[in-house]
């Protein structure tokens, strides 16, 4: 499916003189939003979602960054969108919506629109396990106790619940699984405190909202348990967009599939035996009926000695261990089901933990294969695929659907709506086949409008040459070589975005020895080291810093003007070839007569480093250097369809005329010339 690049005749929509009006140069938005410039591919968006919105009709829309897709979805959906629903892909995206851009339009447009914020349960502080913990002090942490008391204060004076409002407790904080509900957890209309619940409270602002802001993870929670027949947690709308639309096929993978963790399995053993001995002591020996059980979810886990494997099920063999040990976990769990379902009337906390050894049971019952092979191509008939992961401490068992397509056209049915996808990064080369196909979007209008950006002078694309190929085990060491002459000539001012975890850990190792030994005083600022916000605003703060980083900095980090200068990538992003679902999907595409490579993994890869590069360029004003190290990008017959994917940057393969780039921006700060590339890309 190929964009339709702006028609330059079209038949007029029904609101285009509106929008125009709008988005004109002195229309609403240009008098209320300080800085506001009108831009034409802005202005045609919004036509274009406004006539997707009329007409009830799904659109995918690609818009290059700069384009300003917030306020051309934002406009059509507030003046004539109806009830709608915004999906995001974080949070953090959700808050900015919520609190800023949503706020902003609507008071430019002067549109009487209420709006909601909704977020999953775990954000809201739930009465009944606050108070629980407060009796019991189950703490896992030593700092825990100091923030058990900041939220007991917060709760006497928020009106939300959410979280997200008392900041000086860390997110990841192991306090907040004591003091917030999930859905096992949760007695809904039982519970002492419904009438309290901040998320029944924030459910009920959302179904009388016109305009309600979620996340990707939330909106597609809901529709799988929809799909199991629980009841709605998202109101019906008449349109919903989605925002970073690129993240929905693995978001959507993620939630229509099934997992169980032995995690969970042991979450669920410490439950039973403090909510046995306090409310039915004399009911059974509690220790010794979760014993077994804990015992079983550990002995599955040691059937795998690796710390960290991924293995689909026909790779697992037959003789392995861990065959009976699943068998010895689902026996001692229905064991322990059996006592649960005759105590479970003493108590509702025991009552929900036989509800959530049934779930688990169920789930492991769908893992009853003896013929590991056969089950394998069973559920390959059946549109899954059965695999394990391992963690260091924890086992999880998959089955994960080869295709979302199914599904979620499966929920686009009924009740006609708009359904808009937005991102900056959808299209291969102008094409939407990948992620259609992914969607099963296929017959449905996609459209493409692009960047306003001056990328030719504003940007140089630097591939070096000698680099040994990505496989080789000397490569990380070999881009660092490469990267320092142009960190240098950056005067830092680099994110130096990798594909791995240990290549992360590499580069810092090498850049804090080689920084020593020049002389060069650069903030030196590694993934991990402190959270992504707080690690980002020092080096927008610094001004010359270094960042190191992973997968979570390609994506939803804007830094604009000379804090970022250099964005380098150490190897093109191809999903590891050994990850079960990946490897069942490329098979299932090659039984069609497919090459899985061109049609799956290629495009995947182009679509997540246009969201690397798309890191640099953030401004009208910006300019900088893109620095792809891996040598395939010219070698490979592919290498052309990667990089005329990109932005049309100037292109070289010499240091020189990168050190050139940035002598002349220096010189000249407030007019950055384009400067000729010595040689084109060709190997």
């Amino acid at each position: 499916m190929l964009t339709q690049d702006l028609p330059p005749e079209q038949t007029p929509g029904l609101h285009d003189a509106e929008v125009d009006r709008i988005f004109g140069a002195d229309g609403s938005l240009g008098e209320a939003v300080n800085g506001f410039r009108s831009r034409r591919s802005q202005t045609e968006m919004a036509k274009a979602i406004a006539e997707a919105i009329g007409q009830q009709k799904t659109l995918v829309a690609e818009a290059g960054t700069g384009t300003g897709k917030t306020f051309a979805y934002l406009v059509p959906a507030l003046l004539w969108g109806g009830k709608v629903i915004v999906s995001t892909g974080t949070k953090n995206l959700q808050d900015q919506l919520f609190l800023r851009d949503i706020p902003t339009v609507r008071k430019a447009l002067k549109a009487p629109v209420s709006i909601a914020l909704l977020k999953g349960r775990a954000n809201y502080v739930c009465h009944f396990h606050l108070e629980r913990t407060l009796q019991n002090g189950r703490m896992t942490a030593r700092e825990d106790a100091g923030y058990l008391r900041d939220i007991s204060r917060f709760m006497k004076t928020t009106t939300s619940g959410d979280k997200a409002e008392l900041s000086k407790i860390p997110e990841n904080a192991a306090i907040w699984n004591l003091v917030t509900s999930t859905r096992d957890t949760c007695f809904g209309a039982e519970c002492q405190y419904y009438q309290d619940c901040f998320v029944m409270k924030a459910r009920k602002e959302a179904q009388q909202a016109d305009i309600v802001v979620v996340n990707h993870h939330l909106f597609f929670a809901d529709v799988a348990l929809r799909d199991t027949g629980v009841a709605e947690l998202l109101p019906s709308a008449n349109t919903v967009i989605f925002d970073e639309a690129h993240q929905l096929p693995d978001t959507a993978t993620m939630f229509f599939g099934e997992t169980i963790s032995t995690s969970q399995v042991l979450e669920l053993c410490r439950d039973v035996l403090a909510e046995g001995w306090a409310h039915a002591r004399d009911g059974a020996d509690w220790a010794a009926l979760v014993a077994p059980v804990e015992r079983a979810a550990r002995d599955l886990r040691l059937t795998f000695p690796q710390d960290s494997v991924k293995l689909a099920l026909p790779q697992i063999a037959s003789s392995s261990d861990f065959f009976p040990a699943l068998e010895t976990l689902k026996s001692s769990l229905h064991v322990m089901l059996e006592t649960l379902e005759k105590q479970a009337e003493r108590a509702e906390t025991i009552e929900q933990c036989r509800s959530r050894a049934i779930v688990l049971a169920t789930q492991l019952d769908n893992w009853k294969p003896t013929d590991n092979k056969a089950a394998a191509t069973a559920e390959a008939d059946a549109g899954h695929v059965l695999w394990v992961e391992a963690y260091s401490a924890s086992l999880q068992l998959h089955r994960t659907p080869l295709s979302i397509a199914p599904i979620f056209n499966k929920q686009r049915e009924g009740v006609p709506r708009a359904w808009i996808f937005t991102s900056a990064t959808l299209a291969v080369k102008n094409d939407f086949e990948h992620y259609t196909s992914q969607m099963g979007l296929w017959d449905e209008a996609a459209q493409s409008w692009p960047s306003p950006f001056d990328y030719e002078n504003q940007g140089l694309l630097y591939v070096p040459s000698g680099l040994p190929q990505p496989q080789s085990p000397d490569y990380t060491d070999a881009v660092v070589d490469a990267a320092l002459p142009a960190i240098e000539a950056a005067g830092g001012r680099t994110f130096f975005l990798c594909t791995t975890l240990r290549a992360v850990n590499r580069v810092a190792e090498r850049l804090r020895t080689e920084f020593a030994a020049r002389g060069l005083t650069y903030p030196l600022m590694v993934q991990g080291d402190v959270g992504r916000t707080e690690l980002l605003d020092r080096f927008r703060a610094s001004g010359n810093a270094v960042l190191i980083g992973s997968q979570s900095f390609w994506e939803g980090v804007d830094v604009r003007g000379d804090a970022l200068s250099l964005v380098i990538i150490d190897k093109l992003p191809f999903a590891p070839p050994d990850d079960p679902v990946l490897a069942a999907r490329i098979g299932e595409l090659e039984k069609k007569g497919l090459n899985g490579f061109m049609h799956h993994q290629l495009p995947a890869a182009i679509i997540n480093l246009k969201q690397g590069a798309g890191r640099l360029i953030r401004d009208e004003t910006d300019s900088g250097v893109l620095m792809i190290c891996d040598p395939r990008l010219i070698s490979k017959g592919y290498g052309r369809r990667i990089w005329q994917s990109l932005p049309p940057f100037k292109r070289t393969r010499e240091i020189g005329a990168v050190q050139e780039f940035f002598s002349r921006r220096t010189a000249d700060a407030a007019t950055v010339t384009a400067i000729p590339a010595p040689t084109d890309l060709s190997p």
